[in-house]
């Protein structure tokens, strides 16, 4: 299991009401059901993705993220989730507020541009860098915002957003190093140290 999804496993509580924005083939849906016995949506625009969430028994709404959250009331759900996705977004400003609209809560997780790799990748390479978090080329990518920490930080206290958690993770570790140390030391320089960032947010 993803410590993504492990991490939004432990924040958000049983029995909750849980909207997945950009759910997939609604893997983390179905885990929450399974283990918190959550209900909720998943919002999705692939087909496929779709058809294989529904084997699942998730319940999904085929939709595009970028046309917003308006057909859900305020306070509609305990926790909105969105893994991976803001960064795919055309206003991600607008989704976040929006977000913490229908629900108390939201867990967002984005890959960190800032990562040491990516800037060896830009900075002596000169090319857009590539790996497990970002895969796909430049010209082939679905992602149009990319940021880091002190970005996604920056436009929460511009928005009077609250971050009530944030952890620094590695998609990749190095198995030689013992995980208590890496750790330790990705949490002294995460923006530099760490390649997705995960956040738990709410509305001051």
């Amino acid at each position: 299991m993803k410590i993504d999804y492990e991490l939004a496993h432990s924040w958000i509580t049983k029995n909750s009401k849980v909207l997945d924005l950009g759910c997939g083939d609604g893997e983390l849906l179905a885990y929450l059901q399974r283990t918190l016995n959550v209900t909720g949506y998943g919002l999705e625009i692939d087909n496929e993705r779709i058809n294989l969430a529904i084997t699942k028994g998730v319940n999904v709404i085929e939709q595009d993220l970028n046309d917003g959250l308006a057909r859900f009331a305020d306070n509609s759900f305990d926790t909105v989730v969105m893994m991976r996705a803001l960064q795919a977004v055309k206003n991600p400003q607008t989704l976040l507020l929006d977000m913490l609209r229908v629900a108390k809560f939201g867990i967002v997780t984005f890959p960190n541009f800032a990562y040491w790799q990516n800037r060896i990748s830009l900075g002596i390479k000169g090319i857009m860098p590539m790996s497990e978090t970002l895969p796909n080329q430049w010209y082939d990518t679905p992602n149009i915002h990319l940021c880091t920490f002190k970005d996604f930080e920056r436009l929460c206290h511009e928005n009077r957003i609250r971050i009530l958690d944030s952890v620094a993770i590695s998609d990749n570790p190095n198995p030689k190093i013992p995980n208590f140390i890496r750790e330790k030391v990705v949490k002294k320089a995460p923006n530099l140290l760490a390649d997705v960032a995960i956040y738990r947010i709410c509305k001051d």
